[in-house]
């Protein structure tokens, strides 16, 4: 099976606050994010086991963050994933906040 016959596709889910990444169509994995103002903090990003090791999880974020940049939003890593991928991608570095402990206190009260 070639690489082209696998359709990856990443979408903004509002409802569940969340990005998915599809492959033909079933979800892959997420990463999952609150807004705070005009910071879309990150808190958790996964890859289901079936797809681990394809270079998912750096599409995924990739894609969503370059949708936070266009929407005008700025990011908070609380997600150790997105967190480490902002050290090796510094093309975000603009648009990325310190993750402070008013905003894990915000995001703790957030998830109960």
């Amino acid at each position: 099976m070639s690489e082209s016959s696998t359709t990856t596709v990443v979408q903004r889910v509002d409802a569940g606050r969340r990005y998915d990444i599809l492959v033909d169509g079933g979800r892959a994995g997420l990463t999952a994010y609150r807004d705070l103002g005009a910071q879309r903090v990150f808190f958790h990003t996964e890859i289901d086991e079936a797809f681990a090791g394809q270079g998912l999880g750096a599409q995924l974020v990739q894609q969503a963050l370059a949708d936070v940049r266009a929407s005008g939003m700025r990011i908070v890593p609380v997600c150790p994933y997105v967190a480490k991928f902002l050290k090796r991608h510094d093309e975000f570095a603009d648009i990325t906040d310190p993750v402070t402990p008013d905003v894990l206190r915000w995001l703790e009260a957030q998830l109960g």
